[in-house]
């Protein structure tokens, strides 16, 4: 069960609260009304529902379950904004969210203001209540996860744009540093994985279990568009034997043959600052977990199980390229003189061979909140790390996302394991 454990000072879970509200205007400044409401393809939702659907959340599960006396500000926005939380009503169909030119943006943003009023209060009031502090923390968690899915969503809008509009017309400067790709030995037995019972966590991240791991071998960094252009010019995706059955069907209805936003010349990609040259050094990314599994048999080696990188990860401090540094897009390290593992955190998540799947003795969330995670165990894929539109403080070892095989629209790339004879 996740936990966050006792209640919390009330002017610490307000100021975590506010923080996160300020980061969803903040990364909006640079857009235009226009620019909120576009729906490219079905996973991806306009800019508006991001910034309604987490006042839902708040509104919905803190105000509504545990003040008698508030009122919600639109009875037709717990319709609207509303997205996978069936115990709790119906919803607009998801695929259907950029056919809504209303509500304005404007009446968006007069919504966050309503709501964020009331829980200020909210919060002063049911602080010392630990389910009403959880609740709170995991609507904070939850708007990041959709900060993040803002960024993914309005660069697939602005890449399918023939104007090719610029989220942020230039990145911060730092110094790639090229490194050398090598295979780092990790010893196996008996090994604890899953959230410690501190701090907070998602369900999915529960419970805290021995596993029994082979040795094995990470790459020290992610792969990079460089060794992916090897690849692709050894023939890769044309070689049906490096490929899984479905992602071979994939690539070939699809016609894919390099990463989602590679230019035809592979000369290029598109970026959140726009069109940029493909930087040979920075890690491959927008590519599906039958894309990478196809590199990784190619070059000889596979994908991590989720439970290996998170062994490796134990530990290690959560820093590297993530969106604190306000990059926006995945990059080499800066430093080679570290030893061991690099970029574990941060610049794109990485796939893995683990189906998403629960945990032994998992159990989710009591109530709607239980369709949060649980609901969605079947058919996908764990992915770890983070990416570059992941908040540092949103990360840790034991965190699980997880994608549909064929998913590119994410910041998803690829770290190689080995066997250890």
């Amino acid at each position: 069960m996740p936990t966050l454990l006792g209640s919390r000072d009330a002017e610490w879970l307000e100021n975590e609260y506010l923080q996160a509200r300020a980061n969803s205007i903040e990364l909006i400044e640079t857009l235009e009304p226009e620019d909120c409401v576009i729906q490219t393809i079905p996973e991806v939702s306009p800019t508006k529902w991001h910034l309604a659907h987490v006042t839902w959340f708040f509104e919905r599960f803190c105000l509504m379950e545990h003040d008698d006396s508030y009122r919600p500000f639109n009875e037709d926005y717990l319709f609207l904004f509303n997205s996978y939380y069936h115990s709790v009503g119906k919803m607009h169909l998801r695929s259907a969210r950029g056919l809504l030119s209303r509500p304005l943006l404007s009446e968006v943003l007069a919504y966050r203001n309503h709501v964020d009023s009331a829980m200020r209060a909210f919060i002063d009031q049911h602080h010392a209540d630990p389910a009403v502090s959880f609740k709170v923390v995991l609507g904070v968690h939850h708007e990041q996860q959709h900060q993040e899915l803002l960024l993914t969503d309005i660069k697939h809008v602005f890449f399918s744009n023939p104007l090719a509009p610029q989220f942020q017309t230039q990145s911060p400067n730092y110094k790639p540093v090229e490194v050398a790709h090598e295979f780092i030995d990790h010893s196996g037995g008996e090994a604890e994985v899953g959230a410690q019972e501190t701090g907070f966590c998602f369900d999915n991240e529960t419970p805290r279990h021995r596993v029994l791991l082979n040795d094995y071998a990470l790459g020290n960094r992610l792969v990079t568009n460089a060794e992916y252009r090897e690849f692709m010019g050894a023939g890769g995706y044309r070689d049906s034997q490096l490929w899984l059955a479905d992602g071979w069907a994939h690539i070939n209805e699809q016609n894919w043959n390099r990463p989602m936003y590679w230019s035809e010349e592979t000369d290029r990609e598109f970026t959140l600052h726009g069109w940029q040259p493909i930087e040979p050094t920075n890690p491959v990314t927008h590519i599906s977990l039958y894309e990478a599994d196809a590199f990784a048999r190619w070059a000889g080696a596979r994908l991590p199980s989720e439970q290996e990188w998170e062994t490796a990860a134990a530990g290690v401090t959560v820093t590297g390229n993530t969106l604190d540094q306000r990059r926006f897009h995945p990059s080499a390290p800066q430093s080679s003189s570290r030893h061991g593992l690099l970029q574990l955190w941060g610049d794109v998540w990485e796939w893995t061979a683990s189906p998403y799947a629960p945990y032994p003795r998992f159990k989710t969330l009591a109530g709607s909140l239980g369709e949060y995670n649980g609901k969605f165990m079947a058919n996908q894929t764990v992915v770890r790390g983070g990416s570059c539109a992941s908040w540092a403080s949103h990360l840790r070892a034991s965190y699980r996302s997880f994608f549909y095989p064929h998913d590119r629209w994410q910041f998803l790339g690829l770290r190689m394991a080995k066997d250890v004879p």
